[in-house]
């Protein structure tokens, strides 16, 4: 475990974290426990945020590692990360969209969109725990290539 990068580690457990406080905050809601389950979204949310922080940063500077396996699943991989991006991204999307109506009672959309939310927040860290483990465990990370080396060449 000593050879797996600290911020990818440190980035994909935030994002775990985020989906465990998902599904305790959906269980407290469905126990009618109301101030609980927004004491504990939120919570999720700002492990969200945090998991985001890294992982913009980390782009941003240090870079993004390309995939080291072997060329003949290379494209599997890639399909499957083009999927975990469109899902984190709408995630995000659905996301906020939920912790603001939530947080402004607009309870008929919250509830319409929460479960949905849901499902989108739990497939998206699954999927990134996927990628983080093809990356990192299964396989030796390729390159990493920061964008502002990405842009401007330095």
């Amino acid at each position: 475990m000593s050879n797996l990068p600290i911020l990818p580690t440190i980035s994909t457990t935030f994002i775990v974290l985020s989906a465990i406080f998902v599904a305790i905050g959906w269980a407290q809601i469905k126990q009618r426990k109301i101030e609980k389950h927004r004491k504990t979204m939120m919570l999720a949310g700002i492990f969200a945020i945090i998991f985001f922080v890294i992982y913009a940063s980390r782009t941003i500077f240090i870079g993004n590692t390309s995939f080291g396996g072997p060329d003949n699943i290379k494209i599997f991989y890639t399909l499957f990360l083009i999927f975990h991006i469109t899902l984190a991204t709408i995630g995000a999307g659905l996301g906020i969209t939920s912790l603001y109506t939530g947080y402004k009672n607009k309870l008929d959309r919250h509830r319409k969109l929460g479960p949905i939310t849901s499902i989108v927040w739990f497939l998206t860290a699954i999927t990134g725990v996927a990628v983080y483990m093809l990356l990192y465990v299964f396989y030796k990370g390729g390159e990493t290539t920061s964008v502002i080396k990405a842009i401007l060449g330095i």
